[in-house]
């Protein structure tokens, strides 16, 4: 009676309230605060709750949670929502992987349990059936999941798929000097081209403003997209500016152009008629690639931003930022995302559409200014420190990475190395094409796995080579060479020809079969 008599007075003598219902809340205050500070000084505060945990605490200990969320300040309910959200993310990812692994292993079990059938005569008719099917199906799923592989730079075969790549005697040697046809009509610096889908036919744009349609097989000009000039109404369609990048659809249909005024312009690639100009990018366009087998085409620009279109229905869907200096490249194939050069921000990023969302990859020391897809989980890209990097999408660091690719230039003592200005892969295979101003472009294979890159042979081309391009057969190889370098004039070679050069692929032949 007396010690409750003193802490009265006591309480009185301070000036607190001592009404029930405040003396209670002042003890839970109290309480909260004295686990706080045995928290602090004998663990981690904030630890991850998870749902779990969430579900088996009891009605007391929810009430001392939500008095202490009271308490909760607006950065540390910032830190706990974005721990929540990255657990979210985590946890969506495993399971996408898990049901990855799961739908290969059913594929894989099906074709072998079928080709165990067919070995023992116990499938029957079915069986076979079966397997063929599985047989036909599986390069296309493959192919799509980048898993598919065709070895052409040392076997110098096109037809049969393999998952290895079988280092054999026979391979892509360069081409007689005489074989190099060389088509001339552009005035100043050939900055990109594209094959057509049917390897017919070749467009090359440049600084000069113009684009031409080429014949392969002729060599002649089928068709010529003048420059527009400024301010004249009334005039045919066309460029203005230096055209930087070019981009064909899959099915042939649409070919688009971006400049250096920001527009993008969409032509029917049939007849070269105009169709549409895209408009929004604040400064220049520097990359362009259709989404394989869709309309949808994705852009990049000066102003560091990934644009993506519905060419088939005139439209822009949406836009995503990410890099920190000018994009100097870009590439797609069938899967919904697209790479990209960042120029010198000194990084190469993968950008998912559905999820907007960026990996980052680092590895060159210099301007990263080419990059291009060899399948679905591989890439390469080459910057001006002469460096080549190999890259797989599932690593932040290459995979391979070939330093001075194309050597190097300067007196003794004040060596520098030749820049790399373009890449090329062969789609799906392991052949690598690789352009500088050495003098020359090179061919690389890539090893098992693609952990190394090769060097094959040395085509001689005296210039800048600023695009490279495959035909979709594989037989000819198509560079876009001038005397300056696409994006800039640091610099003229003056014995080089602004040209389009298609170089045909020789390849050794096979060597006989051993006997029985």
């Amino acid at each position: 009676m007396v010690g409750s008599m003193s802490s009265t007075a006591a309480a009185r003598k301070r000036g607190k309230p001592t009404s029930g219902a405040g003396a209670g809340k002042r003890r839970r205050k109290a309480d909260s605060a004295g686990d706080r500070g045995k928290a602090k000084g004998g663990g981690k505060m904030n630890e991850e709750i998870s749902s779990d945990s969430e579900s088996e605490s009891l009605a007391p200990r929810r009430t001392e949670e939500e008095e202490e969320e009271l308490e909760e300040t607006a950065q540390e309910k910032k830190l706990r929502l974005a721990k929540l959200y990255l657990e979210q993310l985590r946890h969506q990812e495993e399971e996408k992987a898990e049901a990855r692994e799961f739908e290969e292993d059913q594929v894989a079990g099906r074709l072998k349990e079928d080709v165990v059938s067919m070995e023992g005569g116990l499938g029957g008719v079915g069986s076979l059936s079966c397997s063929w099917e599985l047989i036909h199906l599986l390069p296309t799923q493959l192919e799509q999941r980048g898993r598919l592989q065709k070895s052409v730079a040392k076997e110098g075969c096109l037809s049969a798929p393999v998952m290895v790549t079988p280092a054999l005697p026979a391979q892509v040697q360069a081409p007689a000097l005489a074989d190099i046809r060389v088509l001339r009509g552009h005035q100043l610096s050939i900055t990109c081209l594209v094959i057509t889908p049917d390897d017919l036919a070749i467009f090359s744009a440049a600084k000069d403003c113009t684009i031409i349609k080429w014949s392969v097989e002729s060599g002649r000009k089928l068709h010529v997209i003048p420059r527009a000039k400024k301010g004249t109404e009334g005039q045919p369609p066309g460029h203005s500016s230096h055209v930087l990048c070019m981009a064909i659809s899959s099915d042939g249909k649409y070919l688009a152009s971006g400049d250096r005024s920001k527009l993008i312009l969409i032509w029917e690639a049939q007849d070269c008629r105009h169709l549409y100009t895209f408009t929004g990018h604040r400064d220049a366009v520097s990359g362009l690639a259709f989404r394989r087998g869709t309309h949808q085409l994705y852009s990049t620009s000066h102003d560091r931003s990934v644009k993506v279109w519905n060419v088939a229905e005139n439209s822009y869907v949406e836009t995503l930022f990410g890099h920190q200096d000018s994009v100097a490249a870009l590439d797609a194939l069938s899967r919904e995302c697209c790479v990209t050069a960042g120029g010198r921000d000194g990084t190469v990023r993968v950008w998912k559409i559905p999820e907007e969302s960026q990996l980052v990859f680092y590895g060159h020391q210099g301007s990263i200014d080419s990059v291009q897809l060899v399948n679905e989980e591989h890439m390469v890209s080459g910057a001006d420190d002469g460096s080549v990097a190999l890259w797989g999408l599932s690593k932040k660091r290459p995979l391979a990475l070939r330093r001075e690719a194309h050597g190097l230039r300067g007196e003794p003592g004040l060596e520098q190395p030749f820049w790399v200005t373009s890449v090329a892969a062969l789609l799906n295979t392991d052949l690598v094409a690789t352009g500088s101003h050495s003098s020359c472009l090179r061919l690389w294979q890539c090893g098992e796995g693609f952990r190394q890159l090769d060097l094959l042979c040395d085509i001689p081309l005296v210039g800048f080579i600023n695009s490279l391009k495959f035909s979709s057969s594989g037989n000819f190889l198509v560079a876009g060479v001038g005397q300056e370098h696409r994006l800039g004039r640091w610099w003229r070679i003056r014995e080089a020809r602004n040209s389009v050069c298609i170089i045909p692929l020789r390849r050794a032949p096979r060597p006989p079969a051993p006997g029985p």
